[in-house]
């Protein structure tokens, strides 16, 4: 029994070491075979067109009108009617809102009583100096007594004279209790409401003058030097896609806002009944760039030992390769680069984060003369 069992474990640990090795062997040639395998990933790419000689500047900014007055009373007192609301039309007369009149209408007799006693001092006045001079001429007075009489009419004539402008300037504080338009407009705001008490100059309507509109945006001050008084300019809309006009820069700020560090930049528009008042647009200006440039989308940029890069597709080899760019400024369609590419480059345009240097990649639409966005990342 002894010997038969000794026969039988050599026999069984030689198998064992037979399978163990073939397997070994067997993982060994998967493994070669895998690592000669060569890996082709597809890409999606783009070709660098010809450098830029121009860029677009966009800044967004809201219709108004180019004279919007501030509508206030000319006298203080207590607001009894509104007239208006937002949004009504208005021509020159119109009446917008009265305060009480009562103080200024005294103010009215007052000055006309005023008036009347200044006439009879004139009237008594004048009796005295003709009577003075038939004394005179008699010689029963002497002259000194004429040239009194005559210096107390001339004041009474003062006094009537200083009645009347009293009177008539309460008569104007009368009127100034009624406020009125003086142009033709649309009212876009109120500022004050029945029973409140203003002062003279507080405003209390404000009315857009029908005319010429122009768009106010704000120009950062990287960008202030290209917007030049009477440079053209292209306006779109966003209520209207098809609705763009040209517009010129009116008016440009002599100094920035305190707060926002923009520039104030006025557009004027040529004259559109499509254009309406706090409608959204868009100023686009074309302006020179000191530097040619070539733009990638956004997708395409990387970023290797801190520095920008793009991977660049070796079209004979089939192979991508980083390399380092300068960027100028990001739009809204992707990045400016103005060093570290040139046209008929071909850019990978998605998938930058599984690129590696010299990896193999399949290039789709080679036979065409410029690569478009075929292709798929993985």
């Amino acid at each position: 029994m002894v010997s038969l069992k000794t026969r039988y474990l050599p026999s069984v640990f030689s198998l064992a070491f037979v399978g163990i090795a073939s397997l070994g062997l067997a993982g060994c040639s998967e493994e070669e075979k895998a690592e000669t395998k060569e890996i082709v990933r597809p890409v999606k790419i783009v070709e660098i067109a010809m450098a830029g000689q121009t860029r677009t500047l966009d800044y967004s900014g809201a219709v108004r009108a180019r004279i919007e007055m501030n509508l206030g009373f000319r006298v203080a007192g207590k607001i009894t009617q509104r007239l208006v609301n937002i949004g009504d039309r208005v021509k020159p007369g119109d009446v917008l809102a009265r305060i009480d009149p009562t103080d200024y209408q005294l103010a009215v007799k007052t000055a006309e009583a005023n008036l009347a006693a200044a006439e009879k001092g004139v009237q008594t006045a004048d009796l005295a100096n003709r009577r003075a001079g038939q004394l005179f001429d008699k010689n029963a007075t002497p002259k000194s007594q004429l040239e009194q009489a005559s210096l107390s009419y001339d004041q009474a004539v003062s006094t009537r004279d200083a009645a009347i402008s009293s009177l008539d300037q309460a008569k104007n504080q009368v009127s100034y209790t009624d406020l009125k338009a003086d142009q033709n407009g649309i009212v876009t705001a109120v500022s004050a409401d029945t029973g409140q008490v203003v002062a003279s100059g507080t405003p209390v309507v404000a009315v857009a003058v029908d005319g010429e509109k122009e768009v106010q945006i704000a120009v950062s001050e990287n960008d202030i030097a290209e917007f030049k008084p009477g440079k053209t300019v292209k306006a779109t809309f966003w209520s209207d896609d098809k609705l763009m006009l040209e517009g010129k820069v009116r008016e440009v700020s002599g100094s920035a806002d305190q707060q926002s560090r923009t520039f104030s930049v006025r557009v004027s528009l040529p004259n559109d009944q499509r254009v309406l008042l706090g409608m959204t647009a868009t100023i686009e200006a074309d302006v020179k760039n000191s530097e040619p440039y070539v733009a990638v989308p956004l997708s395409a940029l990387g970023e290797k030992d801190g520095k920008k890069i793009v991977w660049v597709v070796d079209r004979g080899a089939a192979t991508v390769h980083a390399r380092e760019i300068h960027v100028g400024d990001f739009t809204g369609d992707g990045v400016n680069v103005t060093e570290g590419l040139k046209s008929g480059d071909l850019v990978v345009a998605a998938g930058t984060q599984f690129m590696t240097e010299n990896l193999k990649v399949s290039v789709p639409g080679q036979q065409s003369a410029s690569a478009g966005t075929a292709g798929t990342v993985q």
